[in-house]
C-alpha cells in the first residue's frame, strides 16, 4: 500500500496493490476509484483536499495503525 499527497494538486492518492488500472470511476464528486481487470479497486484518488475542510493540513499527514 501507498499514500500519496500532493500539496501542488491538493490530492491525496491511496494505492492498495500494484495491479494495473484498467478503468476509473468518479464514485462523488472528486473522488476516483481506480479498478484493475478483475473489477477490484486498486485506487482511491481525493481531489480538492483543502477544499473539504478548514482544518486540511495535507503537507502534514500520519499513519495510524490499529
Amino acid at each position: 500500500m501507498r499514500l500519496q499527497v500532493d500539496e501542488q494538486s491538493d490530492a491525496l492518492y491511496f494505492r492498495l496493490d500494484d495491479s494495473e488500472v484498467v478503468h476509473s470511476v468518479e464514485a462523488a464528486p472528486d473522488v476516483v476509484l481506480d479498478f484493475n481487470q478483475e473489477d477490484e479497486v486498486v485506487g482511491i484518488e481525493m481531489l480538492r483536499l483543502s477544499a473539504r475542510s478548514c482544518c486540511v493540513d495535507i503537507s502534514a499527514v500520519s499513519f495510524e495503525k490499529k
